[in-house]
């Protein structure tokens, strides 16, 4: 059987046809499983979708390159609409809470809200990071507060002499490597370790004063360690309303004018927050094994004391 040429166009033309619509339809499933992929995972592969950021900060806080970078990202992220803070920690180094709020009021300052929660609890530098805030909630028997600095440290001394060992230092200068392990406090070293923790201190109040619109006195007579629950920080001023994310989320929403469709983004995270034994057990490892030398920062931690 012969076939003219009027029969090979058509069967030429109907070939592309239908490889045309082969790709199509692989291309639209393709894009189907994608999509329900990002909806049932929360898989963005673009990034551009508008959202709201939620940063979970737990453990005890350091400095930590992780969640500073997803900050920076989010301040010049004009589909980051809000950040909602969730806080679970004592506090930390004072670097650490310091950072973290520079990059919270860096997002504020562009106008996107930021509100805080408070859960367990949100003390000294936890409770520094919530400052950045623009509204603080937490729950009635939340433990928060606590504003102040401290350092602690330990001479032992007399323990070596009754072992046999003594420990030798050198060093440029009176003051350098003190206060120490092995060397009694004198009042030069006192006058010098105490004006740290009175400098840092008054770093904090000051923020403190201004982020909650407090007279200095009033925050001075507030800011003495102690902590709070969440009934007695609301009567005092040190957060702004009772409740969790779904109160939080509700303000953004009926104050801040937020869709209530728009998606809650968790900002991941790949390492595990450090614990408390995780902290000292660092330090101890510093101090007595010389494992790292590095200036450790400042502490802003709440903790019930031990006697």
């Amino acid at each position: 059987m012969t076939i003219d040429a009027d029969g090979i166009v058509a069967r030429r033309r109907l070939r592309r046809w239908l490889s045309f619509w082969r790709v199509l339809a692989v291309v639209t499933g393709a894009a189907l499983i994608l999509g329900t992929v990002a909806v049932t995972t929360g898989f963005d592969p673009i990034g551009s979708r508008p959202h709201i950021l939620r940063v979970t900060v737990s453990g005890i806080v350091f400095d930590d390159p992780e969640i500073l970078l997803g900050l920076a990202d989010a301040a010049d992220n004009d589909s980051t609409l809000a950040v909602l803070v969730v806080i679970d920690t004592p506090g930390g180094t004072t670097t650490g809470g310091e950072s973290i709020y520079r990059e919270l009021r860096r997002i504020g300052n562009r106008g996107v809200p930021v509100v805080a929660v408070i859960r367990t609890v949100g003390a000294s530098a936890g409770y520094m990071v919530a400052l950045a805030a623009g509204r603080i909630y937490a729950l009635e028997t939340s433990i928060t507060g606590s504003i102040g600095v401290l350092l602690e440290t330990a001479e032992v001394s007399g323990l070596l002499e009754r072992l046999g060992v003594t420990a030798e230092t050198f060093r440029s200068a009176p003051l350098k490597g003190q206060p120490s392990l092995f060397q009694p406090l004198n009042d030069q070293t006192r006058v010098a370790t105490q004006s740290l923790i009175d400098d840092v201190y008054a770093w904090f109040l000051e923020i403190f004063a201004e982020r909650r619109g407090l007279p200095m006195d009033t925050a001075r007579d507030l800011a003495d360690g102690r902590a709070y629950t969440g009934r007695q920080a609301l009567s005092l001023g040190l957060i702004d309303s009772i409740g969790g994310e779904r109160e939080a989320l509700e303000w953004l929403v009926e104050m801040r004018g937020i869709p209530a469709d728009v998606p809650v983004k968790d900002l991941e995270r790949e390492d595990t927050p450090a614990t408390f034994f995780d902290l000292i057990t660092g330090l101890t490892k510093k101090t007595l094994l010389s494992e790292r030398l590095r200036l450790d920062g400042l502490m802003s931690v709440w903790h019930p004391a031990q006697n």
